[in-house]
């Protein structure tokens, strides 16, 4: 059944209490004027217990399916340029249109701590619609839990997407060949820096931003001009290195990245020479790694600076053949050094 419009301001609780996840009509409420209001679309509004979609419709636009699902704990919830809402939404997004798909429909599970302010949640999911609507997306299946006060931090968020796959598009780190060029598409580090200033824990003012966006339009303008794209990967948790170090091991071929041509604004350069960080472990919410073969890539380098997303866009490396598996960083002064897998956890809870 559907609910008639209601404004946020009639749920007159201030607060979460464990009646908002007990099924009642405290958690009818708090669905109707804070989840279905914000994400109203046709197929949220019937709520059943599933969303149901057109199979028609999603061949239409494609030919395979694409689907996956991320769960954010970002602390804090909100900070400068971006907030857990907006970054469950481009995640999940970006996770989709990496694979070459178009992101159509995403699920919102929550799971809310005793005592959250209810403002807290309106400002996230007035959040989470808002980027829904730019990335033109719907949110039409969700969960609400709450959980005793000291059970959770605040806040959690997990969203599943579905997006379609055009026929001809085949993106996957097994298709890495020797020779293909790496192309990113901006600077490097800044969602990481931004969480880290955003804890408090330093006494250091910057107005360095998150980067958090959504990738798919950036992504559709490049495989308009190169739908041969070989592999593609958004650098989040791990970095830059991180994702590269993946595409060797996959691929069996070895990646050479030159530092000099490497974008990383230099306040988080500062910031990460104080604390003993490297920018390319760093945590990235819209930055994208594309990997093509060397005969496109300045095409493809052209349609990325072409796009908001993407006019910081740079090719940073190439594939080689030896050492199989590794990623070697060619340094200013000449050298090169193994660039590794992350070890352990630079910064924890950053998405």
């Amino acid at each position: 059944m559907s609910f008639p419009s209601h404004q946020p301001n009639q749920l007159k609780d201030t607060h979460i209490t464990l009646a908002h996840g007990s099924g009642g009509k405290a958690m009818g409420d708090l669905i109707k004027h804070i989840f279905v209001n914000s994400f109203d679309n046709p197929i949220l509004s019937l709520l059943e217990d599933q969303a149901t979609l057109n199979l028609a419709n999603l061949t239409q636009q494609g030919d395979r399916l694409a689907f996956t699902t991320d769960s954010y704990v970002v602390d804090p919830l909100f900070f400068p340029g971006s907030d857990i809402g907006e970054l469950a939404i481009n995640g999940t997004i970006n996770d989709l249109a990496v694979g070459g798909a178009k992101p159509l429909y995403l699920s919102c599970g929550v799971i809310l701590e005793e005592g959250l302010p209810v403002d807290t949640l309106r400002r996230v999911v007035t959040s989470m619609k808002l980027a829904a609507q730019k990335a033109g997306v719907q949110i039409i299946t969700g969960d609400t839990k709450v959980v005793h006060r000291g059970a959770a931090d605040k806040l959690f968020i997990n969203t599943t997407g579905i997006g379609v796959i055009s026929p001809g598009i085949n993106i996957s780190a097994h298709n890495i060949q020797v020779g293909d060029a790496v192309i990113i598409n901006g600077e490097l580090g800044n969602h990481g820096a931004a969480i880290l200033i955003a804890r408090g824990e330093l006494a250091l003012e910057t107005n360095i931003e998150s980067d958090c966006q959504p990738l798919h339009y950036l992504v559709e303008h490049i495989l308009n001009v190169c739908p041969q794209v070989h592999a593609m990967r958004d650098a989040t948790r791990g970095g830059l290195a991180t994702v590269l170090n993946e595409f060797a091991l996959t691929s069996h071929v070895g990646i050479r990245l030159h530092e000099e041509f490497i974008p990383v604004r230099q306040e988080v350069q500062g910031i990460c020479e104080i604390l003993g960080l490297d920018p390319l472990y760093l945590a990235n919410e819209g930055k994208l790694v594309v990997v093509v073969a060397s005969d496109h890539a300045e095409n493809v380098l052209s349609a990325m600076k072409s796009h908001p997303g993407g006019k910081n866009a740079c090719v940073i490396g190439e594939v080689i053949a030896s050492p199989p598996g590794l990623v070697l960083l060619k340094t200013a002064f000449g050298t090169e050094r193994i660039l590794d897998m992350l070890v352990g956890e630079q910064l924890p809870r950053i998405c």
